[in-house]
């Protein structure tokens, strides 16, 4: 009886352990200026990375957002909503993430950058070029 229950809370601890809470970053974010919602999510190739996707933008009814400031002429007809715009962000703590990429559709320029969640529910990004870095707080989506 003792080993059942034994092995019954090793089962236990092992399920537990494998099943681990997601980070506070993850999840559905609205941009600063309300006109992008981007899910932040593991990476598909590396879940031990960080990366994030464009789904929704708003645009005027029956208007499809593309990259038109892309520099690669090639790309600027994709449609923005499924771009990826975050990846590559590595943990440096609970909450935090950093060496990872930025790209802002608005310029077509990708920024390195850093990520974290903030207490007050809201996450801070940064990009940055050389040493001079630029924030935005984007708010939960719903």
């Amino acid at each position: 009886m003792k080993l059942g229950h034994l092995l019954a809370g090793l089962t236990l601890a092992a399920v537990a352990g494998a099943a681990q809470a997601a980070d506070p970053v993850e999840g559905h974010w609205l941009v600063e200026s309300g006109t992008a919602k981007i899910k932040v999510a593991p990476c598909a190739a590396d879940k031990a990375r960080m990366c994030g996707v464009i789904t929704w933008v708003k645009a005027p009814a029956g208007a499809t957002p593309k990259d038109t400031n892309n520099p690669e002429t090639s790309l600027r007809a994709r449609p923005l909503v499924g771009l990826s715009m975050i990846r590559d962000f590595k943990p440096v703590g609970a909450g935090k993430w950093s060496g990872g990429k930025i790209y802002n559709p608005s310029n077509g320029k990708t920024y390195a950058s850093k990520m974290s969640a903030k207490p007050d529910g809201t996450l801070k990004i940064e990009g940055c070029i050389a040493v001079i870095c630029q924030a935005q707080t984007w708010k939960r989506a719903t």
